[in-house]
């Protein structure tokens, strides 16, 4: 009896742990180890294309736009000179205004219109799809054919608005050809060509809605009007920011229709920092200043960004 008393009081020696685990046996035992490793190289494509095409060319340009060169020779290290020059560059200057007054008319007028249509077909409208496709269209045409087609509207002898103001006895200007009237021409480009994507981004959101907010609002006697500006456009908010980032991105980078339908002209009226960029680099081949009117450009993007960002409270919806 004492033995056995003996043994049940004796400590059990407790049992070996286990090692713990590392970092590096935890992830090949997870189960989602596989699946990170076929996501992995799943994007690795699309990576080495976007380091290939978009990573190195960005880090060529900062570094050229503090060099001097002209493609046939070699760069040469100049630092600051070419910022200096853009200083005293009144044609760079002149496309700077000129992009702010094109971005400012285009992208606010755009998405006013692009959030009515949007309003529009999210309604019963009979037909709605066959609507939807024609606004969109312009957004997936050729930008060059699109021009083409403007040229023609505002050809000042045989063209369609001239045509039009002639029925009325109105002697209609030369659109492209006047100082006056060649850059609220290219803004109605702008504004016609970009409505589209506008539309649909806002129509993808409003299908989105609660439709339960609406209704409470319709119980309490909140009127169309009052339901629009306290439910509909704070729920907007992440769509009206991607859609204003967006927008100013693209008309910052206005091209085509410039080079199509006026070439800068006239006298310099509808000069973008763009197309400045590619006569300096293309033209003039001054390589390294049109590098460093390329950082500008960026600069002014991103400052424009923090500031939307900032007014807008960023992407946060309506809490």
């Amino acid at each position: 009896m004492g033995a056995v008393s003996v043994l049940k009081t004796r400590p059990q020696a407790a049992p070996a742990e286990p090692p713990p685990a590392t970092f590096r046996t935890v992830r090949r035992k997870g189960p989602g180890a596989r699946r990170r490793r076929a996501g992995m190289l799943m994007v690795a494509p699309a990576l080495l294309h976007a380091a290939l095409w978009i990573g190195l060319p960005v880090v060529a340009a900062v570094y050229l736009a503090f060099t001097s060169y002209d493609v046939l020779s070699a760069p040469r290290f100049v630092g600051l000179d070419n910022f200096r020059d853009m200083l005293g560059d009144e044609v760079f200057r002149k496309s700077i205004v000129n992009t702010v007054v094109y971005t400012f008319f285009t992208v606010p007028f755009g998405m006013a219109l692009g959030l009515l249509l949007a309003l529009a077909l999210n309604t019963g409208l009979r037909a709605r799809g066959i609507f939807r496709t024609a606004i969109f269209l312009p957004q997936v045409t050729a930008t060059v054919a699109i021009a083409l087609v403007w040229l023609w509207i505002y050809n000042p002898r045989n063209g369609l608005f001239n045509t039009l103001l002639g029925l009325f006895g109105i002697e209609g200007p030369a659109w492209l050809a006047s100082t006056s009237w060649a850059m609220p021409s290219v803004i109605l480009v702008g504004i016609w060509q970009g409505i589209g994507m506008k539309m649909l981004i806002y129509l993808a959101a409003l299908q989105t809605l609660p439709r339960d907010l609406y209704e409470a609002a319709s119980v309490d006697g909140a009127s169309k009007t009052r339901q629009f500006f306290s439910i509909t456009l704070p729920l907007l908010k992440p769509a009206t920011f991607f859609v204003l980032i967006t927008s100013m991105i693209g008309a910052f980078q206005s091209f085509d229709q410039i080079y199509i339908l006026t070439d800068g002209g006239p006298a310099g009226s509808t000069t973008m920092m763009t197309y400045e960029i590619y006569k300096s680099a293309f033209r003039e081949f001054r390589v390294g200043y049109a590098c460093a009117q390329s950082l500008v450009l960026f600069v002014l993007l991103m400052g424009f960004t923090l500031v939307n960002r900032r007014v807008m409270g960023g992407t946060r919806g309506h809490d």
